[in-house]
């Protein structure tokens, strides 16, 4: 018979951390969103109808949105609910540096 090539066993992957959280990728997209128009807290909150404290705290991932004040964001953002959403969703998928987090993967013969 030939050469037996012993195969690898599972290599242990390293311990993930917490998922982010949506409200956590949600801020870091309207803060983004903000800066890519050049707009103010402030331009931003009083064409969505919130104040500039609320937006704050939502960029900075520290309150939750209803869907009502997201649509009202994405208005003000010019986005609609849904490129709002894919772009966050897209944001809490893409692998960040230490997180341990790969997300999903697409091969191609």
């Amino acid at each position: 018979m030939g050469t037996v090539i012993p195969l690898r066993g599972p290599v242990p992957s390293a311990p993930l951390g917490p998922e982010p959280l949506w409200r956590t990728g949600l801020g870091a997209q309207l803060r983004a969103e903000r800066h890519r128009r050049g707009e103010r807290l402030a331009d931003v909150a009083s064409n969505a109808g919130v104040s500039t404290q609320y937006l704050s705290e939502l960029e900075r991932g520290k309150k939750e949105a209803s869907s009502e004040i997201i649509a009202a964001l994405a208005g003000a953002l010019e986005l609609s609910v849904v490129d709002l959403t894919r772009r966050v969703a897209d944001r809490l998928s893409a692998p960040s540096a230490g997180s341990g987090h790969s997300g999903p993967v697409c091969l191609a013969a």
